[in-house]
C-alpha cells in the first residue's frame, strides 16, 4: 500500500475510484445515503438540482460497482428503498474528508444541515 510519502504518477486503482466517485452527482448521491436518506424521491428532493434520470442512472451504476443496495419491497404499492453496503459504507471517511476540505477550501456556500423536507422545500422555492 502507497504512503503519503510513496506516491507514484499514476495508480489505476486510485485512478478508477477517483473516476467512479467522481462523476456527476455521485458525490452528493453517497453524501445523502451516509445521511440514512433511503427512498428514491427523497433522495431526489435531498440534492437539489438533480434529475430524476440522472439519479436512476447513477444509482445503477453504483448498485453495478457493489456500492449501493437496491431492496423491492412487495408493499401495495411496490416501495423501492436504497442503503449503502459494506463497500459503500467503506467510502464515509472518504466523503467526510471531502467535506472537509470544501467547507476549508471550495469557497462556494456553507453546508446546511437541514432535513429532507427542508432541502426539498428550498429545490422547490
Amino acid at each position: 500500500m502507497e504512503t503519503q510519502h510513496e506516491l507514484s504518477t499514476f495508480c489505476p486503482s486510485y485512478h478508477r475510484a477517483v473516476e467512479l466517485i467522481g462523476r456527476r452527482w455521485t458525490g452528493a448521491i453517497l453524501r445523502a445515503l451516509l445521511a440514512d436518506v433511503k427512498r428514491f424521491n427523497d433522495l431526489a428532493a435531498g440534492v437539489p438540482g438533480l434529475s430524476d434520470r440522472m439519479l436512476a442512472e447513477r444509482l445503477r451504476e453504483l448498485e453495478a460497482e457493489g456500492l449501493v443496495l437496491r431492496l423491492v419491497i412487495p408493499d401495495i404499492p411496490v416501495r423501492v428503498e436504497y442503503s449503502l453496503t459494506e463497500k459503500g459504507l467503506a467510502l464515509e471517511s472518504v466523503v467526510h474528508a471531502v467535506a472537509h476540505w470544501a467547507e476549508t477550501w471550495a469557497g462556494v456556500q456553507p453546508c446546511r444541515h437541514g432535513t429532507v423536507e427542508e432541502t426539498a422545500a428550498l429545490r422547490r422555492a
